[in-house]
Parts: structure tokens; C-alpha cells; sequence
């Protein structure tokens, strides 16, 4: 890729609303200049659709049909708002409001709380995990530390569905969800959780919007100034917003039609929020007059990557694959995807880590180089194989640029500088701005070459590299730059949270990538039980694990490496196989579900359903092929078809096991064997009557082990005594 050019960091800003249009594709323009009425636009990855969003309000704004105070622009995150807001800066459209959904409705409820209620806004509740802990204690339930971060997540997904405790058990119910413990325990806690809000005055985020929604619902003359003073709304990534969240935005809007949203059924990533692409899909449903436009140019990817990518989407099912956008590639070729089968994590990371390596030194600055994981426990086998390897990385989810400690300091000796001008003696040697904020940015420990390792003191380094690499580019931009000019920008792009690039490979869960892209994606870990991770069961469930694959791929601009490990430790058992998504796109596969007909939901289908359940042929629960071989029937599939197996929880049995045999002084087989444990971790059984369907566990072991094997797959930990029953 060409590096990016100093007039393209800081662009001048266009002399004229025409000028706003200049560089824009047929559908841009059309996006940019359709200012009245609703409009949606439907963009695929890497389309430009937040370029075209910002040059259609700036063009309004210049052009004086819109006033920059009467904009409301809505996304999901700070940083995406904090972009949008920069951008908005450069086109000369300052001052439009540019926030995400709990910012605005919060900004809202803080003005009118005092005439609404009376009094302050009640304090944010800082831990809310803390506070669903001491909801559960009071209730009598003791959970864990994963069960309390679910259950936090299934009070949060309840609030934005709008379900009161009352009613989440029959919510659970009709919904695809699986509660992480009984719907009705869930609804105690919820309730008292609520309760000890209430007593102690505080309020959680989800809150900021229901009591926004009830101020403008009861509140007519609230709701109407909030109409008068926003009059245009933009809604970015319109495929992530809750129930919730569409309820604030109609009372926002009321009977106008003065409404732009922007998303794509496709990178629907957020279900388990509340999250649903249904609004965008109905959104000519609701609004008949709606103009629509389709963004399907990527001029993010090569054709290579595109073809992935559609190819990807190819084997979706849902009402969201109906809708899926074909992109076409505006790049010049480029290499083709590799694919990559290790025989360990270990080795799939070390030799990725080599990979990245290779990349760094033909050119490919690190901070244009991700690799992204399903979960992040996943990334400390990278974070070790990237330091052993010499390569600077950072974390993707840390806090905010702006408000590191570290630069917040060197804001305070920038500004200090620029005050004193030429009396300050630190600038004495300094012959321009790079020089200069070298200078001052040395007392606060930035060196010319990074120190050794990783941690804390690389953190640091690394940001203040930035601040150096972000003045370079201002002198660069601008003939005659000071020092007090540099830190009004930085000033500036503090406001609106634009932050520098930091020098170093990108670690993130795919989660955390949405909106972000890269020269050189890695995609690791790509294996059955990971991507689709193991409690996708439903056929929703499975598809959005299939969409967040495919905002992987679509992160990528050149190069794009997929990897998978067979084993999860050095001389482990090559248990795993490639994720199911890559069937027919990875050089000789088959597409998935070449099996037959009998594959059904490519191996969904699991548990007591899939079972024996009469004497006769054995079948394969993927493949539908009769089983000959003992273990294959002990695991009710074929070899080589895609596992389903609960990796942590396969580990568990294992050392579980390991104990048992030591205390019985027998061989770990003649506890259960391999094969059995596989089973078990597949099946996950939650009591007896499962776990004897599983071949290999016999009533006299059911007797003995059967309660421990239980706890275990229900994530219990056993007691001392337990363990050396």
C-alpha cells in the first residue's frame, strides 16, 4: 500500500459545497445529495459509507440547507464518532453533533432532568458487575465469575428488549437464547438488582435510555424542544440498533421524515445486545417514499479478498442472507488468501509471529498488520510468540488515546512550551516543530528507539512515538506550523476523539475490529468449537458466527492469512478440524454440505435428538454415513467431520481423570477413554439420563463417576473430597 501522504493526514478544507463532492462515486454523490426525506442506504464492507455520510451532511451544511446545530448524527462507539466528527471538521462542517446513542440520550437527560423529575441526574453506577454480585447473594444464588458476567449480559439484553423481570423467563423462552442459569433465578436477581438501584439512587447506561424514553413519551413539551432543536438525524451502523435504542430514535424523529440511515444486514455481529438488522430491513416497510441506495464498490479490498468474502456469504441462510450485498473489488489484484493448518496454538502463533516478521521487513508498517481471535483468551499465545519474535504489538479495547496518563502529560509540557516560546531553554536546539516537540516530549521519557520488551513501559513509549509521528506529518501538512498550532490540533482532535496511529501489530477479538481495517489481516484459531464458537447451536446463532467471520475477512486490504491448529498443546491430540465455514473455499475442500442431504444444518444438531434411540445402522450426525468404527460410533460421527467439542471443558475431564486414575491406581482408560471424554465434551450432558446415551459409560460408571462428570460438564468445581473419591 502507499503511505499515506501529510495533505491526506490534514486535507484542506473544501472551498465550496461543490467542493465537498468532488472524489465521489455515482452512488456517494447520490448519497451525499439526497437530503430530504428518508433515505437509506445500504453499504457493504469497505464502500466508503462513512465518507459518503460526511460529505452528505457536510454538503448540506455548506450548501445552507442544513444547519450544522439542527444535525444529529448517531453511531455505536466513541472512537466511530470521535472519526466522524473529524471528518465532519476537515470538510468545514464544524459543530455538527456527532454522538453515540447513550451520549446524546444522557447530554439530554442531564438538561431536562432538573424540569422533568427535579434535582440532580442520579450518579452511574461505576461496577455494575459488583452490584448483580450483590443482587445474586441476597438472592441466595453464588455465581462464579463467568456466570456473573453472563448473567450481567442477560439483565443488559433484557433492558434493551425492554422486558421487565417479570416477564424475562417467557422472554427466554421465545427467544434463541440460552440463560446461563434458571430463567427464574435470573429474574430474581434482576428484580433485586433493580431493587438496590433504586435504594441506592444510582443508574446503570441501559438506563440512561429508558428514562430518556419515559422523559420524552410523558413529557410532550420536552420531546417537542428536542424536535425543535434537532431537525436532520443520521443513524450509522443502523443494523446494530436494539428495541431500545429504535424507541429514543422515533421519539427523536416523530412524524418527520427528515431521517438518513446507513448499515448492512450482513455485519450483524451484536445479536446477543438486543441487537437486530430487522429496522433496517424493514425500513422501506416503514417508509414507502424511502430513497435507497446500494454501496457495493469496495475500495477497501483486493479482488482476491472480495471473492472471499462473497463467497463466504454464498453458503448463508436467514432473511439477512437475502439481503446480502455483492461487492466488487475497485483495487488492483493482489496475492491470494493463504491457508494455514498447524499442528498446535503454539506453533500456529510462533508461526504467525514469523509471518508478520517477514511482512514488517518487505515494508508493511506494523501498525497496518492485525491479528484477530474469536475470544480474547485467545491472545496471549500471540502476545508471547509477537514479543519472543522482536514485534511490537498493541491490545485493541485499552482506554482511550486522549486519556492515557501519558499523554495527557505531554499535552500539559506541549502547552507549557508553546507559552513560553523562545524563552523555554529545552527549545533551544530545536530548528523546527519535529525537533521541538522531540525536545519536550524527552523529559517524559520518549526516546529515538523503543525500549526492549513489552508491558507498561512500551505502552508508554509507544504513545508518545505517536505524538512525535503526528507532529512530523503537521509540519509536513502545514508551511509554517508552530507549536501553538500543534497543540490547538491536538486540542482538537481531543474533542472529537481522533487519535493518532499507534506503531505496533494489532491484537483484537473480531468483535472489537468491526469498523477498523488493515494491509495484512491474520485470522487465527479457525477451527470447529471456535468459529462457530461451541454454543452456536441454533441455525441463527451459527449464521451470525458465519457474518462475524466475514467482517474478518473484509478488515483485510492486501493480505489475508486463515489458520487453524489440529491440537491445542505441542504433542496433543489432533482432535480439531478447520471451521465449517471454509468448506469449498479453501483450496480442496468440499462446499459445505456436499455430504448429502443428511448433513442437515452442517452439524448444528447435537445431544439426545442425535442419538441411537433403536437397534439398526449407526449414522454420522453431520454426514448421515453408516459408522463401522467403534470410536466413530462412540462419537456418533465420522473422523473427520467437523467436532463440536467443548475444548475447555474436554480439558477439564481430562485432568479430572488424570486424578482418578491416580487414585485408583489403574490406567486413565479404564476410567473412560479418549474417545469417551470427546463424546462427553460434545454432548455436554445436564444429567443422567443424557449421559447414558453416550456409548462408553456404563450404568456401574454412571454409579461411580457419574455425579463428578455432571458437575464438571455443568462448570461446577468439585470439592477436595470429590476429587479423591
Amino acid at each position: 500500500m502507499t503511505p499515506a501522504t501529510h495533505a491526506s493526514l490534514f486535507p484542506q478544507v473544501p472551498d465550496s459545497a461543490d467542493a465537498v463532492l468532488d472524489g465521489l462515486d455515482p452512488e456517494q454523490r447520490e448519497v451525499a445529495t439526497a437530503l430530504h426525506g428518508p433515505v437509506c442506504v445500504l453499504a457493504g464492507a469497505g464502500t466508503g459509507k462513512t465518507r459518503a455520510i460526511t460529505h452528505r451532511i457536510a454538503y448540506g451544511v455548506r450548501a445552507g440547507i442544513l444547519q450544522p446545530s439542527t444535525v444529529l448524527a448517531v453511531t455505536f462507539t466513541n472512537r466511530a464518532a470521535g472519526e466522524m466528527r473529524g471528518r465532519l471538521r476537515q470538510l468545514g462542517a464544524g459543530g455538527v453533533q456527532a454522538r453515540t446513542f447513550h451520549s446524546a440520550a444522557l447530554r439530554q437527560l442531564q438538561f431536562f432532568w432538573p424540569k422533568a423529575v427535579g434535582g440532580e441526574v442520579p450518579r452511574l453506577v461505576e461496577r455494575k458487575v459488583q452490584l448483580v454480585a450483590e443482587a445474586a447473594g441476597r438472592c441466595g444464588v453464588r455465581l462464579d465469575r463467568n456466570e456473573l458476567r453472563d448473567v450481567t449480559g442477560e439483565i443488559e439484553w433484557s433492558k434493551v428488549t425492554q422486558t421487565v423481570p417479570a416477564d424475562y423467563p417467557a422472554a427466554i423462552a421465545k427467544s434463541a437464547r440460552e440463560a446461563p442459569r434458571g430463567p427464574a433465578e435470573i429474574s430474581q436477581i434482576y428484580a433485586m438488582y433493580e431493587q438496590l438501584k433504586r435504594d441506592r439512587g444510582v443508574i446503570d447506561f441501559e438506563d440512561v435510555l429508558l428514562l430518556t424514553v419515559g422523559i420524552l413519551q410523558d413529557r410532550h413539551d420536552i420531546a417537542d424542544r428536542i424536535r425543535s432543536q434537532y431537525q436532520h438525524f443520521v443513524v450509522d451502523e443502523y443494523q446494530d440498533v436494539s428495541p431500545l435504542q429504535q424507541r429514543l430514535l422515533d421519539l427523536w424523529v416523530g412524524d418527520r421524515e427528515d431521517l438518513c440511515v446507513v448499515g448492512d444486514a450482513s455485519q450483524t455481529i451484536y445479536s446477543f445486545t438486543g441487537a437486530t438488522p430487522d429496522h433496517l430491513l424493514n425500513f422501506r416497510v416503514r417508509h414507502p417514499q424511502a430513497t435507497v441506495v446500494k454501496l457495493v464498490r469496495d475500495y477497501r479490498s483486493t479482488p482476491q479478498v472480495v471473492h472471499l468474502a462473497n463467497g463466504l456469504l454464498a453458503q448463508a441462510r436467514g432473511r439477512a442472507a437475502e439481503h446480502r450485498l455483492e461487492l466488487v473489488s475497485q483495487r488492483s489484484p493482489g496475492p491470494d488468501p493463504v491457508y494455514k493448518e498447524y499442528g498446535d496454538e503454539p506453533t500456529e502463533a510462533e508461526g504467525t509471529a514469523r509471518r508478520i516478521r517477514d511482512l514488517i521487513a518487505a515494508g508493511v508498517p506494523a501498525s497496518e498488520i492485525a491479528v484477530l481471535y474469536r475470544i480474547n483468551a485467545q491472545s496471549e499465545v500471540y502476545e508471547q510468540a509477537l514479543a519472543d519474535a522482536g514485534v511490537p504489538y498493541q491490545l485493541r479495547g485499552a482506554e482511550r488515546f486522549f486519556e492515557r496518563p501519558e499523554v495527557r502529560e505531554a499535552g500539559v509540557a506541549l502547552r507549557g512550551a508553546a507559552r513560553a516560546g523562545g524563552n523555554d531553554p529545552l527549545l533551544d536546539d530545536a530548528v523546527d516543530l519535529p525537533s521541538q516537540v522531540r525536545a519536550v516530549l524527552g523529559t517524559k521519557g520518549w526516546r529515538a528507539e523503543p525500549p526492549a520488551g513489552s508491558g507498561a513501559v512500551r505502552d508508554r513509549w509507544e504513545s508518545l512515538a505517536a505524538l512525535v509521528r503526528l507532529a512530523e506529518d503537521f509540519a509536513g501538512a502545514r508551511e509554517g506550523a508552530t507549536l501553538s498550532d500543534l497543540v490547538a490540533e491536538l486540542d482538537e482532535r481531543a474533542a472529537a476523539q481522533h487519535a493518532p496511529t499507534i506503531q505496533g501489530v494489532t491484537l483484537a477479538s473480531l468483535h472489537s475490529a468491526k469498523g477498523l481495517e488493515w494491509d495484512a489481516v491474520f485470522l487465527v484459531g479457525l477451527t470447529e468449537g471456535m468459529m462457530p464458537i461451541t454454543y452456536a447451536k441454533t441455525e441463527e446463532q451459527v449464521e451470525e458466527e458465519r457474518r462475524l467471520l466475514y467482517v474478518g475477512v473484509t478488515r483485510a486490504r492486501l493480505h489475508l492469512t486463515l489458520s487453524w491448529a489440529l491440537s491445542r498443546s505441542p504433542g496433543g491430540r489432533a482432535s480439531r478440524r478447520a471451521s465449517r465455514f471454509l468448506s469449498g473455499l479453501r483450496p480442496g475442500s468440499a462446499a459445505a454440505g456436499a455430504r448429502g442431504a443428511a448433513g442437515g444444518a452442517g452439524g448444528i444438531e447435537r445431544g439426545a435428538a442425535a442419538r441411537r434411540k433403536h437397534r439398526g445402522p449407526v449414522r454420522c450426525r453431520v454426514c448421515g454415513k453408516t459408522l463401522t468404527d467403534g470410536g466413530e460410533m462412540k462419537l456418533m460421527r465420522c473422523e473427520e467431520c467437523p467436532s463440536d467439542m467443548d475444548e475447555a471443558l474436554y480439558e477439564r475431564l481430562h485432568e479430572w481423570r488424570s486424578v482418578q486414575a491416580k487414585e485408583t491406581g489403574q490406567p486413565a482408560f479404564c476410567v473412560f477413554t479418549d474417545k469417551t471424554l470427546m463424546a462427553i465434551a460434545e454432548a455436554v450432558p445436564s444429567d443422567e439420563t443424557e449421559l447414558t446415551r453416550i456409548a462408553g459409560v456404563p450404568a456401574r460408571k454412571i454409579a461411580r463417576f457419574g455425579a463428578d462428570v455432571l458437575k464438571i460438564c455443568a462448570g461446577q468445581e468439585l470439592t477436595d473430597d470429590e476429587k479423591e473419591d
